[in-house]
């Protein structure tokens, strides 16, 4: 293991590149990246790099957002096949014949979708900035909210603004145990409930916290309460961890009454292709210049109001 870690930042220094990492990521992922951040973070940070190589350990609509915001940089992936189940919920034919039926509506795509989604996209948001982004836009605006109907659920009902919802969702934050919450709870009663607004709404209803992962972190570390409940996926305690040690973070079951709501996509990035990668500039993220332009207006127009 310590060879593979020298031999990244080796190869990290011949290819100018930075490493930049979602929080869902293997513990040893985010111990080598240069930047850890959320889903906004990253773009943000992306955005105003200059390095010439990014190694952008996530899943795959991830690194489309940081070549659509970098045309003339290498984006490579470890692993092409770390996907989305919730950017694959909204099939993009499927999507733009479902447009159709819903004309003059402003639509806003979560980022947790494909290039070609976001391309037919008028805004793009996250879970950070996704109410902000909303209440930019007049009372009376008609609003589609896609692909995560659990998160536009949440947010019509917090901003009190109605809009039509893509059905879409997350496998990880939707496999949740109501019953099993609740048994938790029972056994730590003063255990905070922190979690993601991507799960189902009778999950929510026992949560003190619902957030993104940045808040949720920043949460945990920051309270002066010393247990916590994660709803979200496992990675985030990792960093909990490392800021606030003395804690206790338990993570809640799912379905069949097991903590280990990993999500299978993330968990595909390995150090060792991770060097693989950066040896071989492969697998790179490749888009039409076409399709770059559309999906990078309304990912701008997020930026501009963050």
């Amino acid at each position: 293991m310590p060879d593979l870690f020298s031999r990244i930042e080796q190869l990290k220094k011949e290819r100018n590149a930075v490493i930049l990492a979602h929080f869902y990521q293997d513990p040893d992922i985010q111990d080598v990246a240069d930047f850890m951040g959320d889903s906004l973070a990253l773009a943000q940070y992306a955005k105003k790099t200059d390095a010439d190589v990014i190694l952008f350990c996530g899943v795959h609509f991830m690194c489309e957002t940081a070549k659509i915001l970098n045309p003339n940089k290498t984006v490579i992936l470890p692993d092409l096949d770390a996907g989305c189940s919730l950017a694959d919920s909204a099939p993009p034919e499927k999507f733009r014949n479902w447009l159709k039926y819903y004309p003059n509506h402003t639509v806003i795509s979560y980022i947790n979708c494909s290039a070609e989604i976001k391309a037919m996209s008028d805004i793009i948001c996250t879970s950070s900035n996704a109410e902000k982004i909303i209440n930019s836009l007049p009372k009376d605006e008609k609003i589609i909210f896609a692909p995560d109907r659990f998160l536009g659920s949440f947010l019509s009902k917090k901003i009190g603004r109605e809009m039509v919802l893509w059905d879409g969702s997350c496998q990880v934050h939707e496999i949740f145990s109501e019953r099993e919450l609740i048994k938790m709870k029972v056994r730590h009663p003063n255990a905070e409930v922190l979690a993601h607004p991507e799960c189902q709404e009778n999950i929510l209803q026992h949560a003190d916290v619902i957030g993104s992962t940045t808040a949720l972190i920043n949460h945990a570390t920051s309270s002066s309460n010393d247990i916590f409940i994660i709803v979200t996926e496992p990675g985030v305690i990792h960093q909990m961890k490392k800021i606030s040690p003395l804690k206790t973070y338990l993570t809640a079951p799912n379905q069949e009454g097991c903590s280990c709501n990993e999500c299978p996509h993330m968990r595909l990035n390995t150090l060792e292709k991770m060097v693989s990668a950066l040896e071989t500039l492969e697998p790179q993220i490749k888009m039409s210049e076409e399709l770059r332009l559309k999906a990078l207006k309304p990912l701008e127009r997020m930026l501009s109001l963050s």
